[in-house]
């Protein structure tokens, strides 16, 4: 397959197009990856190239209406407030999905008789930057109250809350309960560390789930992505962003680099050009562990800059 022309090298080795494959669905209105990438450059010498990020979705989510009619109801009943008769002192967020979950309740209340002041004075918890920028823009005013943009996963944001929230809630000899949004496949981490029995009894905090939206894979992603890695054979260099343990087979397999019968990686088929980073610790153990992988780069924190920092080290090493 001819190679689009956005990929070819110029003759003064300017303005050359590096893609980089975001395993990923690409958020709405706007995605924080995408503004960051674009309008970023990789320098190799005296050389300069542009990122050129493209999409290719892995995961499918569809939304869990008994979760959402659960939140629905509980806002309407201002049971989410830091008033002591509510059945919740605060929220939880770990994902952009649970983010997008609770948009389309809080869109569905627009025009109600909701009241969501209540919803405003309670401390809103968020894992990292993005979902905490998905938080953020949700359409109220005065806007949500959220806290632990700086932590980069659930054990970090779970011993954050055990302070925050403590000192939210110090005038009461307990905390009040937590309601944390989630996906149907979700680690235990934060309800296990905020739930501690080795903790004070007085500090504990409950934590109620409620699942609002599904995740399955996306049948059309090993060909997506087929389709990409042919389209950009000819870059002379790409990167590959991995997102979750999800596809990590497919995307190696299409990387020509995974024997489907015998689960065994050749990295000798690596062809030196093609360079993977995840987007944490989770996806880079499941790589090693799993398929014997070891990815390029790991990033420092879950986030666009992290991404691109991490690329961007990787890559100076490989001009010098």
């Amino acid at each position: 397959m001819a190679s689009s022309p956005q990929y070819k090298r110029t003759d003064s080795d300017i303005s050359v197009k590096v893609p980089v494959l975001l395993l990923k669905t690409k958020s709405t209105p706007n995605d924080a990856y995408e503004e960051i990438l674009s309008s970023s450059r990789f320098s190799h010498g005296a050389a300069e190239s542009k990122l050129n990020p493209l999409f290719v979705p892995v995961l499918l989510h569809h939304f869990n209406n008994e979760g959402h009619l659960r939140v629905q109801s509980l806002l309407q009943a201002k049971q989410i407030s830091s008033h002591r008769e509510a059945m919740y002192g605060g929220m939880i967020f770990t994902s952009q999905r649970a983010v997008e979950a609770f948009l389309k309740v809080v869109q569905n209340g627009k025009g109600s008789d909701i009241d969501w002041s209540h919803i405003q004075n309670v401390p809103i918890y968020s894992v990292g930057p993005a979902t905490t920028r998905a938080l953020n823009a949700i359409p109220l005013d005065p806007p949500l109250q959220t806290f632990g943009e700086h932590t980069g996963n659930g054990e970090a944001l779970a011993a954050y809350i055990l302070k925050h929230y403590g000192q939210w809630y110090s005038d009461r000899d307990t905390r009040p309960p937590l309601l944390f949004l989630v996906g149907e496949q979700c680690r235990d981490i934060i309800p296990r560390v905020l739930k501690d029995k080795n903790l004070d009894i007085r500090a504990r905090i409950h934590v109620e789930e409620v699942v609002v939206y599904g995740t399955g894979i996306m049948e059309s992603f090993p060909h997506d992505f087929g389709t990409l890695i042919r389209e950009t054979s000819q870059a002379p260099e790409r990167w590959v962003v991995v997102f979750s343990p999800t596809g990590c087979d497919s995307m190696l397999q299409g990387l020509g680099l995974l024997n489907a019968s015998t689960c065994k990686i050749n990295l000798e088929r690596r062809d030196g050009k093609t360079f993977i980073a995840t987007i944490g610790p989770t996806t880079r153990a499941h790589l090693i562990n799993h398929f014997g992988f070891e990815p390029d780069v790991c990033a420092d924190s879950p986030s666009p800059e992290g991404i691109l920092q991490g690329m961007l080290k990787f890559s100076s090493k490989l001009s010098k």
